[in-house]
């Protein structure tokens, strides 16, 4: 019997299912049937798109309107870059068509309880054995600040690389020292790896916590719940092997470390706990199509004539899509909504 299944774009893609990054410079993108393939002075290779997370297109890239298209189809994330992913200049946007993660996200921002709330988390998240009750914020970004000298001196002293502090110019990056130069191109697969996952699962990338003013913010936030554990090791490792090709090899192990650490598996979770969400306990993921899904009432999920639902100061949802307006002409009008707000004192930092 032939059973016909409903995907929904509407819901969480798996981003823990992808692989983590592919970085290309000086390079043609096409498609290739539904797939895409990578063309250069020395040939060419096919990129199985499905299995991607994030792209990362540095100079030198062109791409064609087919081949962002069966991106944006498998649900890959697209980054353009500077060279050696030193800067990020421009992204695509994520699959998902809901917004629950962007309006909890919105919420914890808009609140100064709430706001204090995650930011306390993000720290406490980066302590195995967490922090002591009752520290003030300072005190909080100083067991941070001794936590990161602390890791740089020791894995400087057990790689035998030396270490002069994180120092390095955007406008010359050749004069950065090795371990800079290693650790700014292992941080920025990170900052790309995390990028995708925030977009791909409906946050914005610009509402950080303890990062703020940047449209990467949250992207800084939720990078640095790893980058001890992973970035800060992987580059004082690569350059103990040697100071050539630093970059390119510092992209590597980092792909590496990120499988070994499982970090896409991660991810996600990590954000949902510390913005006081608890990871979803039964997920329905995004199947890899050639052409969007369609819903049982015949329009494809998360797009035309479904626009989701509305809000009202009562916290309960009500059915978009339809005029509210048909046979009210001449009515009484109706009361306004007199529900409190839960954060009437508040301050909202805007």
């Amino acid at each position: 019997m032939n059973e016909r299944v409903v995907f929904d774009l509407a819901q969480l893609p798996r981003v823990s299912d992808g692989w983590t990054f592919l970085y290309t410079e000086h390079a043609r993108i096409e498609r290739a049937d539904y797939a895409i393939e990578l063309f250069d002075a020395q040939g060419r290779v096919p990129v199985p798109v499905a299995s991607l997370s994030v792209l990362l297109l540095g100079p030198g890239t062109t791409v064609t309107h087919a081949a962002m298209l069966a991106l944006a189809e498998s649900g890959c994330s697209v980054v353009w870059c500077g060279e050696g992913t030193g800067r990020f200049y421009a992204s695509g946007i994520g699959e998902t068509r809901r917004g629950h993660h962007l309006e909890a996200q919105a919420t914890a921002w808009a609140s100064s309880r709430k706001h204090l709330e995650v930011v306390r988390r993000l720290y406490s998240m980066r302590f195995p054995d967490g922090l002591p009750e009752g520290l003030s914020l300072e005190q909080i970004r100083g067991y941070e600040g001794v936590r990161v000298r602390d890791a740089y001196a020791d894995v400087a002293r057990e790689t035998g690389v030396p270490w002069n502090g994180r120092a390095y110019k955007q406008g010359d990056w050749a004069s950065a020292d090795p371990v800079n130069r290693a650790l700014s191109a292992a941080n920025a697969c990170l900052y790309g790896l995390c990028h995708a996952a925030i977009v791909a699962t409906g946050f914005c990338p610009g509402l950080g916590f303890i990062h703020t003013g940047k449209l990467l913010s949250f992207v800084y936030d939720v990078a640095d719940l790893y980058k001890v554990e992973v970035t800060v090791p992987v580059a004082f490792h690569v350059v103990q092997g040697g100071v050539s090709n630093i970059e390119s090899r510092a992209r590597k192990a980092c792909r590496e470390a990120f499988l070994d650490c499982r970090i896409l598996e991660r991810i996600v979770p990590d954000m949902q706990r510390a913005l006081g969400l608890l990871p979803e306990k039964s997920r329905v993921f995004v199947h890899r199509t050639r052409s969007p899904p369609t819903g049982a009432d015949g329009e494809e999920s998360g797009m035309g004539e479904n626009v989701g639902a509305l809000w009202n100061p009562r916290g309960e949802a009500i059915a978009g899509g339809r005029n509210f307006g048909e046979g009210l002409l001449g009515a009484t009008p109706a009361p306004p909504d007199d529900a409190e707000a839960d954060d009437q004192d508040e301050e909202v930092p805007f």
